[in-house]
């Protein structure tokens, strides 16, 4: 005890200058980057946050400068659902999202894979027409798309002419596909060849587990194009109210209620909460899969 209290205490050095400087402006660098990450959270937030607040006030108080509901009108949704058709589009508008989806992915797969690990001639000038047909805007095809939809096969009126091309695969969808199954290494492809798996089995068995992510980023992008699609349903199912989508729908519904701005934002936000909560359940998949679709070209 004794030699402990003799023993001479050990001082800190204060910090130099230096120091307090490199620490001063890690702090500085640190509130920078909080506050614009914040300021960017509530320049995408508060819109969201305008049209659900408006979706729950009275038909004249939508038309005020006021920003919070003086009274939380919940029945506005259930009016929104009472409206004839709204329930036809929603229906449309899931099965148009989701069979496409399904199609495109289970398309385009093979595709992807074939130009990723087969090596045959011609293979690049194969991904260059994919590419060229990326490149390739849908407003320069649909007369004569149209033509044949609705002239030749007499489907005009219905989403059949948006829904049967998606089973014959996406370029874009090829692509990225094609861009994550080049990161699987060779080596696993290779082993389950010598182990006598053909190339389907070796596709389904060995390289779609790994390629998760990737068929998960492909499938969330196809339905979120499909649920926004405005284009297609207009020029197809404008004539036929009962194929409608959501997207379409919409612009109706707002036609018929142009100065009822609270069920207006309240039939906005129906359509918009099945994409806001997909992409939420679904942003890790999705996130790994488009970071990794860049590794490896």
């Amino acid at each position: 005890m004794t030699q402990l209290l003799d023993k001479p205490l050990e001082l800190k050095a204060p910090p130099s200058p230096a120091q307090r400087t490199a620490h001063r402006r890690a702090l500085l660098e640190w509130i920078a980057i909080h506050s614009f990450g914040v300021a960017a959270a509530l320049f995408f937030t508060l819109p969201f946050v305008f049209v659900f607040l408006t979706s729950l006030m009275s038909d004249s108080q939508a038309l005020s400068r006021d920003l919070i509901p003086h009274t939380w009108e919940w029945g506005n949704y259930a009016e929104v659902f009472d409206t004839p058709g709204f329930l036809t589009w929603w229906k449309n508008t899931l099965v148009y999202a989701g069979l496409g989806t399904v199609l495109t992915v289970v398309s385009s797969i093979p595709v992807a894979y074939a130009l990723a690990k087969f090596r045959f001639r011609g293979r690049n000038l194969a991904l260059m027409l994919v590419i060229s047909m990326m490149m390739l805007p849908p407003q320069v095809i649909v007369i004569p798309m149209y033509l044949f939809w609705a002239k030749q096969l007499d489907l005009s009126g219905t989403l059949w002419p948006l829904i049967i091309p998606m089973a014959f695969g996406d370029a874009f969808s090829i692509f990225l596909l094609r861009q994550f199954l080049t990161t699987i290494p060779d080596e696993y492809v290779d082993a389950a060849r010598v182990d006598g798996c053909g190339d389907l089995r070796t596709l389904l068995r060995v390289v779609l587990p790994m390629a998760k992510p990737g068929v998960a980023a492909v499938a969330l992008f196809q339905f979120f194009y499909a649920w926004n699609d405005y284009f297609g349903p207009q020029i197809y199912a404008s004539e036929n109210p009962g194929a409608w989508t959501l997207s379409y729908g919409l612009e109706s519904f707002k036609g018929a209620h142009h100065t009822d701005w609270n069920l207006t934002m309240a039939a906005t936000v129906l359509v918009m909460a099945p994409v806001i909560l997909v992409f939420f359940f679904a942003q890790k998949a999705f996130v790994e899969g488009v970071t990794l679709t860049g590794v490896k070209g």
